[in-house]
């Protein structure tokens, strides 16, 4: 239908114009029902936690591409605990090939090295949320002031390679 109300634009299913005069604008917030919807879902019909840790995993690989940095040291399982020290970082390396990367976890977040020392971009990732960034300088270095929660693991991108550690649980 054509008039000169629609200045010749069809109108609607229902024959409306929108708030901002197009027509097929039922005036109601898109994202704000899709939100909703999710968070009926959430509570309706759960992700079981098996397929939650599948998709994690999964997630991982979708950088077919980079090479995976192992898990050269975790302070947790390699280092001798010392008497009566309390909230000690977790420290942890990571190799792949040349590529070492030195990181310090905590309750305030994440501090590290990559070596040789070279600028890289650094993103923290953590399952289903997007991943933070984080830039080195010219010495490798690195700061988060966003410590990990749950499974997490770190992506490099050092000129054009790309490096994934080993997730890990903080």
């Amino acid at each position: 239908m054509h008039d000169e109300v629609t200045g010749g634009q069809p109108l609607g299913d229902d024959g409306s114009l929108g708030e901002d005069g197009r027509p097929g604008d039922d005036g109601f917030d898109v994202e704000l029902l899709e939100e909703e919807l999710r968070q009926a879902a959430a509570i309706l019909d759960p992700v079981p936690a098996q397929l939650r840790q599948i998709a994690v995993e999964a997630f991982a690989l979708h950088d077919l591409d980079a090479r995976i940095a192992e898990l050269t040291f975790d302070s947790v399982v390699d280092a001798i605990p010392v008497r009566g020290a309390t909230d000690v970082p977790r420290m942890l390396t990571f190799r792949a090939g040349e590529v070492t990367v030195d990181v310090e976890v905590t309750a305030q977040g994440l501090m590290g090295q990559v070596l040789p020392p070279q600028q890289a971009r650094i993103e923290v990732l953590g399952g289903p949320q997007t991943a933070t960034p984080v830039v080195a300088d010219d010495m490798g270095r690195f700061t988060s002031d966003a410590p990990p929660s749950g499974p997490f693991a770190l992506r490099l991108r050092t000129g054009g390679e790309v490096v994934v550690t080993e997730w890990l649980r903080a």
